[in-house]
Formats: C-alpha cells, sequence, structure tokens
C-alpha cells in the first residue's frame, strides 16, 4: 500500500471507528498469515500485556494461519497503531 493510500485508509478507519463503537471498547482483529513460527509470534508479541485473547488455527493445508485477536483499546488511534505495527510483517493480510 502506498503512503498516502495507507493514510487515506487509516483516516476513514479512525472515522468509522469513532462513529461506530463506543470507546473504550473490545476490537476484534483478524490476520492471515503465512504459517510460520516467527511471524506467527511476532504477532502474539505485539499484543503481549494488553490482555488480549489470540485464537490461532492452521488452513487445512497448513500453509497459513488464521489469527483473531480480541483487546480491550481505549480508542481508535490505539486500534491503528496496531495495525501499523503488524503492518511490518512480511506476507500478513488484515481483514
Amino acid at each position: 500500500m502506498e503512503e498516502s493510500d495507507s493514510k487515506e485508509f487509516y483516516d476513514r478507519l479512525r472515522e468509522q471507528l469513532w462513529e461506530d463503537t463506543t470507546w473504550p471498547s473490545n476490537y476484534l482483529y483478524k490476520f492471515i498469515v503465512p504459517t510460520d513460527t516467527e511471524k506467527i509470534n511476532f504477532i502474539n508479541k505485539i499484543f503481549d500485556n494488553t490482555g488480549a485473547v489470540i485464537e490461532s488455527k492452521k488452513s487445512k493445508n497448513g500453509n497459513y494461519t488464521s489469527i483473531s485477536i480480541t483487546v480491550n483499546l481505549k480508542d481508535p488511534d490505539e486500534v491503528i497503531a496496531k495495525y501499523k505495527e503488524v503492518a511490518v510483517i512480511e506476507g500478513v493480510i488484515s481483514l
């Protein structure tokens, strides 16, 4: 994603989250990750000490792992900050 595209994306997301959600609130992240222990551990580490509930499930062939993370956050800026931290991991798809 281009820098300007991602800024617009995050601006729209922030606006939508403010409109649709009462904060603080639980937020559900969903990621698809190539099944790679290092990448999965990196995502888990991003959410360490946040009280997050993390569930993961391998795809039928084991090539990919879906990760669902529910965490209580204080505002949309915290939501976006976590997305940006995960975005540095190559091959991760945010749903």
